[in-house]
């Protein structure tokens, strides 16, 4: 059975049947294809490969090829709230945590003594090795998060963490000692018996006279 139902077309009025039946089976063509879109414009669904041009199209200015996936699913999905709130300290946390660093952001006024107006001191903690290369790729990203006016000061740390199991062992006992019993004064009596006895057996043997 054919679907009468008519399609949404741009061709124009005097198109020809033969321009009218390739749009209707292209037509039919792109609806059996599930829209991509919103797998790949996902940060954390997009495949590895379209990861550079969706940085492009949020408009990532520092990027690096030979960082691991996370860091730039990572990057790509902090892209749009680090632009929306430049100058604010939460772009730079962001800045931050892009590159998979921990992130401490004071203000001036929170610094005691409160340092230079619109300065801010950053500190980042990093669980992974750290290089010059992350240096600098951390100042470019600080760089694009803060207004013109701020001042940074930033400094870099390594954290570890771990369980701790501390643990003790008692051993208590106790040693007695029984000695007999000595009350002074208490003095013991008794009956002392000694006896023996003696048992002798004597053999005698008797033959007959010999002729």
């Amino acid at each position: 059975m054919t679907d009468q139902t008519p399609r949404p077309t741009l061709l124009p009025a005097n198109s020809s049947a033969l321009e009218r039946a390739l749009d209707i089976g292209f037509g039919t063509l792109l609806d059996r294809i599930a829209p991509p879109f919103p797998e790949l414009m996902n940060p954390s669904a997009t495949p590895v490969a379209f990861l550079p041009y969706l940085a492009a199209d949020r408009g990532v200015a520092e990027w690096s090829t030979d960082a691991p996936e996370a860091e730039k699913r990572l990057t790509v999905e902090l892209a749009w709230p680090t632009a929306r709130q430049a100058g604010t300290r939460k772009a730079l946390e962001n800045a931050a945590k892009g590159l998979q660093l921990r992130p401490e952001v004071r203000a001036w006024y929170e610094q005691t003594p409160p340092g230079e107006p619109y300065s801010f001191s950053v500190r980042a903690f990093s669980e992974q090795p750290y290089s010059e290369e992350i240096d600098a790729r951390l100042d470019r990203r600080l760089a694009d998060a803060k207004s013109e006016r701020d001042v940074l000061s930033v400094s870099v740390g390594l954290s570890a963490f771990g369980s701790h199991v501390i643990g003790a062992a008692t051993f208590c006992g106790e040693l007695t000692t029984v000695y007999p019993v000595f009350l002074e004064g208490l003095e013991t009596s008794g009956e002392a018996f000694m006896a023996a006895g003696l048992y002798t057996v004597e053999t005698s043997t008797i033959y007959p006279q010999g002729a």
